[in-house]
């Protein structure tokens, strides 16, 4: 059988699994699988991967202190225990004849409050005119989805890839990376790898550099019948949101990197969190804001480190204050170097040819205003990889969505790009 039958013939199957994958990822949106809390769904996808697949599963939890020398780890503030990586193996032929691969996927959401915002349950799953809604079903399970019934179609049509081949779904791509660091440390390494993230049916190319960072400012708490006399924290905070804005315009008027020279506004500093203050009639003592930072790849996170906190002190001089009480600066989470990608390579050939083939349209490319698991790859462990998955809308804001016909036009890409990266071969293991 010619490449052009088995490709219809994995067509086929995933037409005949298409309410099966909805079912699917509906069920997987329904894990609120937010920082700290992805537990249950790593357990129910490992045991998917088991006993729906036939795959053979390594579920273990990162070790931090192993992973904390690595140029690319990422500080936390939180535990890992109870909290695991899964990495699912394929059965392959005896002579391996094709390119391994990685499909990767994160399962931690991010937080969908506040709720008051969301005209539908976000862990519902609910299906309206062709989409489904809920926190994370964009970003990203519905790609998650994808990439497991690519494989399932291939193995529904009596095939398996003609080399290593894995699936693996991993923690914390929305605040460290340390989920895919610690699964490419323990030696889960191939020649190409594909994240599913959900940018429109378009292979990435380039994504910025992201660093975390919390500013903590003291005042002069007391009773506001003596606020006058008093220095509120929470008022100090403005000097280093101010700073930060203009910190913001000043990065973005440098030179822009080659890959973003089409983007009007490519590196923002974004203002996350505030607290400060615990009393409406106290005046605060002390104050806090978290900020995220873009920078260009090919920078490094630590000069990028010393370069806003120098910026901040510098401000800090400049008010009566915080001249003599400087702010407490710190950087956790996130320390995302940025990375610019070959697309010219084999792996986006390859992508290339099987969107053309499945959707009768020319590749897109984009250039990522934010940071993905896929730097590791690139940087670290020279594994050609690119992000490529579905199309929806609301991405960490109120009534998340998916587009279902995006999620099936991607499933058959998925497959067949398995079929032309890793070769397939009869499925001999359950004759």
């Amino acid at each position: 059988m010619n490449s052009s039958e088995i490709t219809s013939q994995v067509t086929k199957e995933i037409e005949n699994m298409w309410e099966e994958e909805v079912q699917f990822l509906q069920h997987i949106g329904r894990f609120p699988s937010t920082l700290g809390n992805e537990q249950a769904l790593q357990h129910f996808l490992a045991s998917y991967f088991s006993e729906e697949l036939d795959l053979e599963v390594d579920q273990f939890t990162p070790e931090i202190k192993e992973l904390s020398t690595h140029p690319g780890f990422s500080v936390p503030e939180w535990s890992y225990d109870g909290r695991s990586v899964v990495v699912a193996s394929s059965p392959t032929a005896v002579e391996k004849t094709g390119r391994s691969l990685i499909f990767q996927s994160h399962v931690d959401v991010v937080s969908p409050e506040p709720l008051s915002l969301w005209s539908v349950d976000p862990w519902g799953s609910q299906r309206i005119d062709g989409k489904v809604y809920g926190r994370g079903l964009q970003d990203m399970k519905s790609g998650l989805a994808a990439m497991v019934f690519a494989y399932k179609a291939i193995r529904a049509a009596g095939y398996l890839p003609a080399a290593d081949f894995y699936l693996q779904t991993v923690i914390e791509e929305e605040c460290t990376g340390n989920g895919a660091l610690a699964a490419l440390e323990r030696g889960w390494t191939a020649d190409g790898a594909l994240i599913p993230e959900p940018f429109g049916l378009k292979a990435t190319r380039s994504q910025l550099g992201v660093l975390w960072m919390r500013v903590t400012v003291k005042g002069a708490g007391a009773h506001t019948e003596r606020a006058s006399e008093a220095v509120n924290a929470i008022e100090k905070l403005y000097v280093m949101i101010d700073a930060l804005k203009q910190y913001e315009t000043f990065i973005n008027e440098k030179p822009k990197h080659p890959d973003f020279a089409h983007h009007d506004h490519p590196l923002n500093v974004n203002i996350g969190t505030i607290q400060g203050g615990d009393w409406p009639s106290n005046v605060p003592s002390a104050a806090s804001l978290e900020v995220r930072i873009g920078f260009y790849p090919g920078e490094e996170p630590e000069d990028i480190k010393k370069e806003v906190e120098s910026w901040l002190m510098e401000a800090s001089q400049k008010d009566p204050w915080l001249s003599t009480t400087p702010p407490d600066i710190t950087f956790f989470g996130f320390h995302a170097a940025g990375v610019s990608i070959d697309d010219q390579s084999p792996l986006f050939q390859t992508l290339d040819a099987s969107h053309e083939k499945i959707t009768s349209t020319s590749p897109g490319r984009n250039a990522l205003t934010c940071t993905t698991d896929l730097r590791f790859f690139n940087l670290y462990y020279d594994i050609p990889a690119t992000c490529y998955g579905p199309v929806g809308g609301n991405m960490h804001g109120p009534d998340e969505w998916v587009d279902l016909d995006s999620v099936k036009k991607v499933t058959k890409v998925y497959a067949d790009f398995i079929s032309s990266w890793c070769g397939l071969v009869p499925d001999k293991t359950k004759r």
